[in-house]
């Protein structure tokens, strides 16, 4: 294993390109495009203003740079340095900026979500698509391209309209039996789009793409309902993470629950191997603390070595107290991802930060659980192979795989804490992102550039 240069970052922005050749990077206005197989700098950008969000084209030519409080968007070619468009809202403001699938056209989210302005590249035409919601997940496109689902509010309802995305024509406009909307995703196959309500009210729906209720799902009733979902790669699940800490898996035939998985404190099942990492050296009279490690405490995790120890049964969790008074409390299962063969499901249930529970998908129970010195802020799958990256905010990253897992210091000077990931699409390397910096992790044997 080996790791690159550090680089300066502002903002976590740091995306590899879908062809995997390219590297782009920001620097507060500027925006720095780096080969991969070198590190040299390619192209290098400047902005009118502080870069708040990039995107790739799909077709890895462009790259578009918002400045949201200009209201701004900026395009570069990689093919033609000297062509660059500038998209400018005015008064109308800017909340969110995304590229369409054929990474030809821009959707512009004015202020107040008033409107959703449609940009094309090659045309120069501008479309206008009225009343989109404010949420979490107002947007999906299709896998293959070919469709995008919106999410609208008007006259105090919900509503999921269809559009061609070739020219921009509405297929299909139905309502949602919702009492407000948070979020819809197709399913990677494209046939089926989930759509899912406020916390208030456990309501899973699943649409055709013609706009036919397919089902409707409900866990329980009058307390916190839907907090994350997730589709299978094969689309034959649909996972949804509740704020009573459950995962349900529904199946793609009937859309019923087939199975229920809990995140209990204390684990006690000699088939599940639990990880605990711990110190090389631990300091004196501070072995076993019944609370989650403060911020400070992650930051001093970040100078020390820590190691992978299997647990003896039973293992009881640090958990976290809620405060329940409160908007969005930090309990259920927040965050979620399948692996790409399909084979695991990784969770973080809110209240448990520092596990990361890892299941298996065919035989519905739970595998692996690693608990780490502080919370766990990401994880990410390898996009070729079962691996899962892990990031606490500390100066180490976490590999997970069948075989094992290993925590490795990221060897640079100073303070460097991961706070985000980022695979390149061959699995190799490995993007840790820092506040202010980010480095490359090179995981095979073969020397990466200096």
């Amino acid at each position: 294993m080996n790791f690159s240069e550090v680089f300066k970052l502002s903002g976590l922005l740091s995306k590899f390109s879908p062809d995997g050749k390219y590297l782009a990077s920001c620097v507060q206005y500027r925006l720095a495009v780096r080969e991969v197989s070198t590190l040299q700098i390619l192209q290098l950008y400047t902005c009118l203003d502080q870069i708040q969000h990039i995107e790739w084209s799909a077709d890895s030519l462009f790259i578009l740079c918002a400045m949201y409080k200009r209201g701004l968007v900026q395009v570069w070619s990689l093919e033609q340095p000297d062509w660059h468009c500038k998209i400018d809202e005015g008064s109308a403001g800017l909340v969110a900026s995304c590229w369409s699938p054929d990474g030809r056209h821009i959707l512009n989210t004015t202020e107040f979500h008033l409107r959703i302005t449609v940009w094309s590249l090659c045309t120069k035409s501008v479309s206008y698509i009225k009343y989109p919601k404010a949420c979490q997940q107002g947007i999906t496109f299709t896998r293959d391209g070919r469709y995008m689902a919106l999410a609208e509010r008007r006259d105090c309802k919900d509503y999921i309209s269809v559009f061609v995305c070739s020219d921009w024509q509405l297929l299909r406009h139905f309502e949602a039996d919702t009492q407000d909307l948070v979020g819809i995703e197709w399913a990677p196959n494209g046939c089926v789009l989930a759509v899912w309500d406020t916390c208030l009210e456990y309501k899973i729906l699943l649409y055709s793409l013609d706009g036919r209720l397919l089902a409707s799902y409900c866990a329980y009733e009058w307390s916190l309902g839907v907090k994350s979902v997730a589709w299978s790669p094969s689309s034959q699940f649909l996972a949804v993470g509740s704020y009573d800490g459950k995962v349900r898996i529904l199946n793609h035939v009937t859309w019923k629950m087939i199975t229920e998985l809990a995140h209990p404190t204390t684990i006690n099942n000699p088939k599940i191997i639990v990880y605990k990492e711990a110190e090389k050296n631990p300091k004196l009279g501070l072995g076993a603390l019944p609370f989650a490690a403060p911020r400070a405490a992650a930051r001093s995790l970040s100078t020390t070595e820590t190691k992978y120890e299997v647990a003896s049964m039973p293992v009881s969790l640090q958990t976290l107290k809620p405060v329940t008074d409160r908007a969005n409390p930090r309990i259920g299962v927040g965050t979620m991802a399948f692996s790409p063969d399909n084979y695991f499901l990784a969770t973080r249930n809110d209240n448990i930060p520092n596990a990361v529970w890892i299941w298996d998908v065919q035989k519905l129970r739970l595998f692996v659980v690693l608990e780490q010195l502080a919370p766990v802020r990401t994880f990410q799958w390898d996009p070729q192979q079962t691996r899962l990256a892990i990031g606490t905010g500390g100066g180490h990253v976490y590999l997970w795989s069948p075989a094992g897992c290993m925590s490795v210091q990221v060897p640079v000077e100073g303070d460097f804490h991961v706070l985000a990931l980022c695979w390149h699409l061959s699995g190799d390397p490995l993007a840790l992102l820092s506040k202010d910096h980010f480095c490359l992790c090179f995981l095979e044997t073969q020397e990466g550039p200096a």
